[in-house]
């Protein structure tokens, strides 16, 4: 038993010593025939009394891959037992005294204060409290009574306040690591002290601490015998200092800093450099040839610079080089062939730069490479099919380049590729590459090509794929219900295409992963799916553009997780579906240029649509009055989300839905989807009744359109609430009154059309209305002020009412009489027209009708909506103006030549 002990003891000082490299140095002897002493009494009750003073929670470490799986290590610590047997705690074999003490990752959670247990452990060499959680506590000056430490690691693990002045008491010091303490500063004088006493410091790692105050000048003074040197996220900014003295480095990590100027050309005398971070800087100028005579470097990442000219060509000599990253930079040129060379290449990244010409066709030398992207650059030419070789590549990125001919067949050997990404190109041909034979396939995107023919039938057997994108082309024929064997799939959009026949019934049920159904914007006919099965994980479908026609099914609302629903511009004939009220997470509902009928009037459900952020039935046949229920429900736009984001699949963030909406005027295809957008889109239907005050509830709104219905009654002054709102179209309605001076209080509006309406009275003034035109308007007769004429006395003569007209007028004369009166003087005039125009005289007459006539000449506006309210606005106009000259003669006669032409107008 005694035996076992010793080598209990022996294993635990030999794994520390194996640890440390600085092991050797220590001042340690033992007799291997001798039993190892137990732990020192008054050291077990120190580590005790330690572990007391915490306590043991489950979030107090993180677990990642920058750590090991976190567990307890004090659970095994029991009083009465050797210390030295306790998990984490190494001792002194011929002593017994506690020299090792490593509680990284151990859930501890507590405030470590300066009277702690832990400073009476005078013998510690090595101390790691990592990866814990100790409550924004002060690293204590205490931490300087441990002159034998030699390793000392606080890292992440939630200390806070100024590093006192002691760690630089700790002159035999050979590692120090006060990493990820995102609190903690370190003040210039402290630092200057660190770097004079710590002559010994081989490893230093101050990464996501605050070392604003400390200028790059200081570190031109770090000890040489520094291997070791982390920088990373320390706020530090100037010129980027020379270093070149640290000739032993074989790390340097100074990301996320703001270091401005050049790379010096003098890291040339960093031979062992073996891992260059400088990524996430300002550096510019450009990247030093001298480099390339870093013959151990294995990683160079430069990253998120302003670096400009072209790769040194000197590259090619770094035969170690593993990772080559320099994206989103301004680097231009050619990319060097003689990267070609760098046979141990594993990741090659540099997009986001201004590269031009061909891919060198040497890459197909680069065998071990992993990761080829080269996105978002001027890239041109045919891709090499040498690429094809690249057996072990994972990872493929050539989108956003001038890429022309077709992809290269021998992409079909690429066994190992998961994700190929050859969009925004102008690739053009068939997709040739054998697709069954890329097993390892996950994501494939080959939109905004040329590419045309027929989607290849080996495509659907890639029984991994998940995402498949293929929209933007010029593809035809119909869709193989073969797609449905991708059980695995969780995005399909092959929109924008030429595709037609029938939607395959099988995609509403063949698998609960997918999560985008986009088949937009080709010439699909037939019925929209029938069965969409219960548990769908359904999120975007977008089947707007096409030819489809019935109704939508009632299985759509198992689409629980539905966000976005986009049947538009379809020959879809049914009622409004007040099954989707169900579908609570539904943001977008977009039913527009179909032929639904009938009222849309929601049922007795609480809180209908109360997400719904996008509205849109226009261009339909919906009748009855405006969803007022509806309204009171919309939820979503009666709060203001200030978190711009945009919409897109969950698990894929580079893809963003899109959706196709009339904004302010214009039919635009939103290729990104802001979830700060909200719209109410009710136009080209025959909706009628007054305008419910409950919309003024929805003060997120941005565009509101009720154009082009039978509206009656006036213009709700609770509009003046829509705070938000851009856009404002109620234009050829029947609305009547005045224009709201409430609506000078939308300080965005933009964008404003009561045209074609009977409104009347002056036109609000200030703020947004002084920049509105005539267009906006036009076709109501009594509106006057800016920009039209100036109102008479501060205001128009009214027309008279309906009312008035049916009933006496208040001069005493019945409609009998006025229309006797209005006869004569109508068959007067007409006469007298004739007899002015016949012999144009007096010519001063003749001029003026003619030049009012004149003036009303629009252009028009055919392929939309206003070229017929346009002619309309003329004839009434000119109708109006011809009756007035003509009647001029005497004001009692013009009067009701006034009202009965308004009256006449009106029945049309």
């Amino acid at each position: 038993m005694a035996s076992l002990l010793w080598f209990a003891h022996f294993l635990s000082f030999l794994l520390f010593h194996l640890h440390f490299q600085a092991g050797s140095s220590l001042p340690f002897s033992f007799n291997s025939s001798s039993a190892p002493m137990p732990c020192q009494h008054d050291q077990s009750l120190a580590l005790l009394q330690f572990m007391k003073t915490f306590s043991i929670r489950s979030n107090a470490s993180s677990w990642d891959f920058l750590y090991p799986k976190p567990y307890p290590k004090t659970e095994s610590w029991k009083e009465g037992t050797d210390c030295c047997l306790w998990d984490g705690v190494t001792c002194e074999i011929e002593t017994g005294n506690v020299i090792g003490l490593d509680l990284s990752s151990s859930l501890l959670y507590g405030t470590i204060h300066s009277n702690n247990s832990l400073f009476l452990l005078h013998h510690l060499q090595k101390l790691d409290l990592s990866n814990n959680d100790f409550n924004q506590s002060q690293i204590v000056p205490q931490f300087g009574q441990f002159l034998n430490l030699t390793y000392l690691n606080l890292n992440h693990s939630v200390f806070e306040g100024q590093i006192p002045l002691e760690i630089s008491y700790l002159p035999a010091l050979v590692s120090l690591d006060l990493s990820r303490n995102y609190d903690l500063i370190l003040e210039t004088s402290i630092f200057n002290e660190l770097v004079q006493n710590l002559t010994q410091l081989q490893q230093l790692d101050l990464s996501e601490i605050n070392m604003s105050l400390v200028g790059p000048s200081s570190l031109m003074n770090l000890s040489s015998s520094l291997t070791s040197l982390k920088l990373s996220e320390c706020q530090l900014q100037g010129k980027f200092p020379d270093i070149s003295h640290l000739s032993k480095l074989v790390l340097l990590d100074l990301s996320y800093n703001n270091f401005s100027g050049e790379i010096p050309s003098s890291f040339e005398n960093l031979k062992q450099l073996y891992t260059l971070y400088l990524y996430n800087n300002n550096l510019n100028g450009q990247i030093p040839s001298s480099l390339g005579s870093l013959k151990e470097l294995s990683s160079l990442v430069l990253f998120d610079n302003d670096l400009n000219g072209e790769i040194p060509s000197s590259f090619g000599n770094l035969k170690q080089l593993h990772t080559l990253y320099l994206s989103n930079n301004n680097l231009s040129g050619q990319i060097p062939s003689s990267l070609g060379s760098l046979k141990e290449l594993s990741l090659l990244i540099l997009f986001g730069n201004k590269f031009n010409g061909e891919i060198p066709s040497s890459f197909g030398n680069l065998k071990q490479l992993d990761i080829l992207d080269l996105h978002s650059n001027s890239l041109s030419g045919q891709i090499p099919s040498s690429l094809g070789s690249l057996k072990e590549l994972s990872l493929m990125d050539l989108c956003s380049n001038n890429f022309n001919g077709e992809i290269p067949s021998s992409f079909g050997n690429l066994k190992q590729l998961g994700m190929l990404y050859l969009h925004n190109n102008n690739l053009s041909g068939p997709i040739t590459f054998q697709g069954s034979r890329l097993s390892s396939l996950v994501y494939l995107d080959l939109s905004n090509n040329l590419l045309h023919g027929r989607i290849p039938s080996s495509i659907f057997k890639l029984a991994n794929l998940s995402v498949l994108i293929l929209s933007s082309n010029k593809l035809i024929g119909e869709v193989s219900s073969a797609v449905c064997e991708l059980n695995s799939l969780e995005i399909l959009d092959l929109s924008n295409n030429s595709l037609n026949g029938f939607i395959p019934q099988c995609l509403g049920n063949f698998s609960d992963n997918l999560s985008v159904l986009h088949l937009g914007m080709n010439k699909f006919h037939g019925t929209i799916l029938e069965t969409f099965s219960i548990g769908s994980n359904l999120r975007y479908l977008n089947f707007n553009g096409n030819q489809l026609q019935g109704r939508i099914p009632p299985s759509i609302s198992n689409c629980i997780n539905l966000e976005i629903l986009d049947l538009g511009n379809n020959n879809i004939d049914d009622t409004f579906p007040y099954f989707l009220e169900t579908l609570s997470k539904l943001q977008i509902l977009i039913l527009k240029s179909n032929k639904f009928h009938g009222l849309v009037k929601g049922t007795f459900a609480n809180y209908s649509f109360s997400k719904l952020r996008i509205f849109d039935l226009s261009n339909n046949l919906f009748s009855g009055p405006l969803p007022a229920k509806y309204f009171n429900d919309f939820k979503a736009m009666m709060i203001f989300d200030l978190n711009m984001k945009y919409m897109g699949a969950p698990n894929y963030s580079s893809y963003d839905y899109s959706v196709s909406l009339t904004l302010k005027g214009l039919e635009i295809e939103l290729v990104k989807i802001q979830t700060l957008l909200t719209s109410i889109d009710l136009s080209g239907n025959k909706f009628t009744g007054e305008i419910p005050q409950s919309i003024g509830k929805l003060e997120s709104l941005k565009l509101l359109n009720l154009s082009h219905n039978q509206l009656t009654g006036n213009i709700q002054p609770s509009l003046g609430n829509l705070s938000n709102l851009e856009s404002l179209d109620l234009s050829s309605n029947l609305l009547v009154g005045r224009i709201p001076m409430q609506l000078t209080y939308l300080t965005f509006l933009e964008v404003f059309r009561v045209s074609h309406n009977q409104l009347e009275g002056p036109i609000p003034e200030g703020k947004q209305f002084n920049t509105f035109d005539n267009t906006s308007y036009e076709g109501n007769l009594g509106l006057c002020g800016f920009p039209l004429e100036k109102c008479d006395n501060g205001e128009r003569q009214q027309p008279t009412s309906s009312k008035e007209i049916d009933s006496k007028s208040k001069i005493g004369f019945g409609w009998k009489a006025i229309s006797a009166g209005y006869g004569c003087g109508v068959i007067f005039g007409i006469a007298m027209g004739y007899v002015v125009f016949k012999t144009r005289k007096p010519t001063w007459f003749v001029r003026m009708v003619e030049g009012q006539i004149k003036s009303l000449s629009l252009p028009m506006k055919f392929g939309n909506h206003r070229s017929f309210a346009s002619v309309e606005y003329v004839i009434k106009q000119e109708a109006h103006n011809a009756v007035q000259a003509l009647s001029s003669t005497h004001h009692y006669g013009r009067h009701l030549a006034g009202r009965e032409q308004r009256r006449a107008l009106n029945s049309c």
